[in-house]
C-alpha cells in the first residue's frame, strides 16, 4: 500500500477515534438540539460568520466520516439560521461531505474492488457510464436509501467525481429543504417521524422514479425525432430482412425461418461470405496440404522415406477450390430457399428504418420489414503505403486466385492470419519473411505462447523481422522492395509478392447507413441487444465486433434474430463470457477465457498450472510431443479463469474447457472424468492432476500417514 493511502487512512482513523473518544454522537440527537437551540441561536446573533463557518465545517466532517447525525445537523441548521441560510449551508455542506466520503472510498478501495470484482462490476460500470446521472439522481431523491451508503458505494464504481457532486447537490436539495423547514419549527418536532411521514416518503419514491421515467421519455422522444422523417408501413412484406449472407447473416436467416417468420436474405456476391470463400475454409484446406508436405518430409525420422517431394501449386489451389465447392451446398441459395428463406441477389441499401432497396442488373426492388439485420462483414485492411500500386500485393481475399507459388513472399503482419499463411507457404516452398511492427508475434497471446510459435516458424525456414515498421514500397532490380524502419534505420526487404495481413475493417459504407444516420465508428454501434440507435435495425458479425471470429458471428446472430423478431416482448443481452479462439498453425494455439497478460491488465488474481505434452504417451507415439497446456484458476480454487493450449489438436482439446467454463465445472470435475487411453485428451486430465497435487491437504495427509503407520503396527 502506498504512503499516501496510509496517510489518508491515518487521518480518517484519527478523526473517527476523536469522535468516539469525545462521544460526538451524544450531541447529534433531537433532544440535545432542542435543549441547545436557544444558545445556538444566540451564538449566531453574536458571531454570525464564525457560527456559520464552524457549523458548516462540522456538517462537512459528519457527512464525510459517515457519522450518524446528518439529519439532526440539517434540522439544527433550520433551527439556528432560518430557512434560506440553512438551505444554503446544508445543501453545500452535505454535498461536499458526500464528495469527500466518495473520494476517500475511491482512493482507498476502488482499485482493489475493481481488480477483485472488475468482471462482475463491468455491467454496473457500463450502466453507470451510460445512465450514471439518472441512476444516482433516483437514489438521491428516495430517502429509503441511506446517503452515506450511496456515498461509499459510488466511490467504488467508475462514475465521474464531478457527476457525483452535481447530481448529489441537485438530488438532495428537495429532501434537505424538507428537513430545514422542519428545523425552523423545531418546537413542534418530537421525533424524526414527525418530519417524514409515510405519505411524504411515498412522494419521494415517486419523485425518485421520475428521472428514470424522464430518461425513458427522452429516449422515446429521441427515437420519434429520429423516425419523424419516415413513414412506417402499415403492412410489412416480411418480418425480417438480413443484409449479408456470411456466417452471421446465414444463421440469422436460418433462425428466423426456423421460428416460422418470413425472412428475406440479401447477398451481393457469394453465399457463405468470407469464411467459405476467402477465409476459414480455403485457409484451412491450404494449411492441411502444407501439413501433409511437412509430415512427408518428417517421415524419414520414423523410417518412411518419401523421395522427390514435389508441390504442384496450381493443383494445390485447385484442391482448395474443390473443398469450397464441396461445402458450398451448406450455404447455397437452394438450401436456404428450401428452409423457407427468400434469397435476393443484389446490392442492398437501407432507405428507411423499415425498408431496404435491392438493386440488380439496373432493376430496383423495395422490401419492407418490421426489422433489419446488418451482417455485412469485414474486409482486409490495406493502408495507403507509398509505392504499393507498383508491386504485386495480395490480401487474404485475393490470395486464392493465384496459381503460381511466390518464390519470395513477404507478409506484413504477425497476427493469426499472417502466421498461418506464412507457415503454409513456407512448407509449400516459398521463401517467407514476416514483417511485424511489434516486438513479438501474436500481440493478444501470452509472451511464452508467441515465443513457442516463433521458434516453430523459424524451424520451418521463415525469417522474422520483428520491431520493423513498414514505410514504403519500391521497385528492385529483381522483384520489389519493402523499406522498413528498425532501430531508427531504414532496412530494405526484397520480395516478389507481398501479402497484406494487418487486420480487417468493418464493411459500413454503401448500405445506406450514413444517409440514415445509423451510428458507427470503426464498427457498428450496438447495444447489448445488438440494436443500433434505430430500434428496428440490428447488427451482428464482423461489422459489429468486438471479436472477428466466425463462431462469434453465429453466436451473435442468434441474439440479433431473436431480439429483432420478438422484441420488445422478449429480449436477450448478448453473452461474451466464454469465447474460444484458435490459431491454426503448427503447433496450434487455442484459448478460452483470460490469458495471463489479460489477467494482469485487469488486475485479476490467478494461479497457473501447466502440463507439458512431452510427458503424454499419445503425443510421444505420434511424434507430436512439443507443447503445453496452461490453465489459470482462482487462487486456492479449481475454478477455471482461462486456458491456453499450444500443441497438437489444441482447438479440439479446448472444447472440454469451453464446456467446463460455460457450465461452471472446475478442474476437480475434469480430474474425475475418465479419458480414453491413449489420447491427447488425457492431457486435460493430467493438468487437472497437477493442480490437485499442488493443492493437496498436507496437514490431513500427515494424519493419514500416521493412520496407516498405526495400522501397520506402529513401526
Amino acid at each position: 500500500m502506498s504512503l499516501k493511502k496510509w496517510v489518508v487512512i491515518s487521518v480518517i482513523a484519527l478523526l473517527v477515534a476523536l469522535a468516539v473518544t469525545f462521544d460526538v454522537t451524544q450531541y447529534l440527537t433531537l433532544e440535545t438540539l432542542k435543549e441547545q437551540r436557544t444558545a445556538l441561536q444566540q451564538w449566531f446573533i453574536d458571531y454570525p460568520v464564525q457560527t456559520f463557518l464552524v457549523y458548516f465545517a462540522a456538517y462537512v466532517l459528519v457527512t464525510a466520516l459517515s457519522l450518524p447525525g446528518a439529519t439532526i445537523m440539517t434540522l439544527g441548521a433550520g433551527a439556528i439560521f432560518g430557512f434560506a441560510w440553512a438551505l444554503l449551508l446544508a445543501s453545500f455542506a452535505s454535498s461536499i461531505g458526500a464528495l469527500l466520503a466518495f473520494l476517500s472510498a475511491r482512493f482507498l478501495l476502488h482499485d482493489w474492488v475493481q481488480a477483485r470484482f472488475g468482471k462482475r462490476l463491468e455491467a454496473i460500470n457500463q450502466g453507470l457510464q451510460r445512465d450514471g446521472a439518472f441512476y444516482l439522481l433516483s437514489l438521491r431523491l428516495v430517502p429509503l436509501f441511506p446517503f452515506f451508503v450511496i456515498n461509499l458505494a459510488m466511490g467504488l464504481t467508475k462514475i465521474k467525481g464531478w457527476t457525483f457532486y452535481w447530481v448529489s447537490q441537485v438530488g438532495m436539495l428537495l429532501g434537505t429543504a424538507v428537513y430545514v423547514n422542519a428545523g425552523t419549527q423545531l418546537a413542534q418536532v418530537d421525533s424524526l417521524g414527525d418530519v417524514v411521514s409515510a405519505d411524504l416518503i411515498l412522494a419521494f419514491v415517486l419523485l425518485g422514479v421520475f428521472p428514470l421515467i424522464a430518461k425513458w421519455l427522452l429516449s422515446r422522444i429521441k427515437q420519434r425525432r429520429l423516425l419523424g422523417d419516415y413513414q412506417r408501413p402499415k403492412k410489412f412484406d416480411t418480418n425480417l430482412v438480413v443484409i449479408g449472407a456470411g456466417s452471421a447473416g446465414l444463421v440469422s436467416a436460418y433462425i428466423a425461418a426456423a421460428v416460422k417468420a418470413k425472412v428475406t436474405l440479401v447477398e451481393r456476391e457469394k453465399m457463405g461470405g468470407d469464411c467459405l470463400n476467402t477465409g476459414c475454409v480455403p485457409s484451412k484446406a491450404l494449411l492441411n496440404v502444407a501439413k501433409t508436405v511437412a509430415q512427408a518430409r518428417k517421415g524419414a525420422q520414423m523410417g518412411v522415406h518419401v523421395d522427390g517431394i514435389k508441390v504442384d501449386f496450381a493443383q494445390v489451389m485447385n484442391h482448395v477450390q474443390d473443398v469450397i465447392t464441396k461445402i458450398e451446398p451448406h450455404d447455397s441459395i437452394e438450401r436456404y430457399t428450401n428452409l423457407g428463406v427468400d434469397v435476393e441477389l443484389g446490392d442492398a441499401k437501407i432507405v428507411s428504418p423499415w425498408e431496404v432497396e435491392v438493386t440488380r442488373d439496373g432493376e430496383t426492388k423495395r422490401i419492407s420489414a418490421r426489422s433489419i439485420i446488418v451482417a455485412t462483414g469485414a474486409r482486409p485492411l490495406v493502408p495507403k503505403f507509398d509505392g504499393i500500386d507498383a508491386v504485386h500485393w495480395l490480401t487474404s481475399d485475393t490470395l486464392w486466385s493465384i496459381s503460381e507459388l511466390p518464390k519470395r513472399l513477404t507478409i506484413l503482419g504477425g497476427g493469426p492470419i499472417g502466421c498461418e499463411l506464412a507457415q503454409a507457404f513456407a512448407r509449400l516452398g516459398s521463401q517467407v519473411t514476416i514483417v511485424e511492427m511489434a516486438e513479438r508475434l501474436l500481440a493478444n497471446e501470452d509472451e511464452d505462447t508467441a515465443s513457442r510459435l516463433a521458434k516453430a516458424l523459424e524451424h520451418d525456414g521463415i525469417t522474422l523481422k520483428l520491431s520493423h515498421k513498414a514505410l514504403r514500397f519500391e521497385a528492385a532490380e529483381q522483384g520489389s522492395r519493402l523499406i522498413a524502419e528498425h532501430d531508427e534505420k531504414e532496412v530494405p526487404i526484397e520480395f516478389d509478392t507481398v501479402l497484406i495481413a494487418l487486420g480487417r475493417q468493418a464493411n459500413l459504407t454503401g448500405f445506406g447507413l450514413e444517409e440514415l444516420g445509423v451510428e458507427f465508428a470503426k464498427t457498428l454501434n450496438v447495444s447489448p441487444l445488438l440494436q443500433t440507435n434505430y430500434p428496428s435495425i440490428y447488427g451482428c458479425g464482423d461489422v459489429v465486433g468486438p471479436y472477428q471470429f466466425t463462431h462469434v458471428a453465429s453466436h451473435q446472430a442468434w441474439y440479433a434474430a431473436v431480439n429483432a423478431l420478438f422484441g420488445p416482448y422478449k429480449t436477450f443481452r448478448v453473452d461474451y463470457s466464454v469465447i474460444p479462439w484458435v490459431t491454426y498453425t503448427s503447433p496450434e494455439i487455442a484459448n478460452v477465457g483470460l490469458t495471463e497478460q489479460e489477467a494482469k491488465r485487469q488486475g485479476v488474481d490467478y494461479e497457473v498450472t501447466e502440463y507439458d505434452f512431452s510427458d503424454l504417451d499419445r503425443a510421444i507415439a505420434d511424434t507430436q510431443d512439443s507443447g503445453r497446456i496452461k490453465v489459470l484458476t482462482k487462487p486456492g480454487k479449481d475454478k477455471i479463469l482461462g486456458v491456453n493450449i499450444v500443441g497438437p489438436q489444441a482447438g479440439e482439446l479446448l472444447a472440454e474447457y469451453v464446456l467446463a467454463m460455460k457450465q461452471g465445472i472446475g478442474l476437480n470435475a475434469i480430474l474425475g472424468t475418465i479419458h480414453s487411453y491413449p489420447t491427447l485428451a488425457e492431457a486435460n486430465k493430467y493438468v487437472a492432476g497437477n493442480w490437485k497435487r499442488a493443492h493437496a491437504p498436507e496437514g490431513l495427509l500427515r494424519w493419514v500417514a500416521k493412520f496407516h503407520r498405526w495400522r501397520r503396527g506402529g513401526d
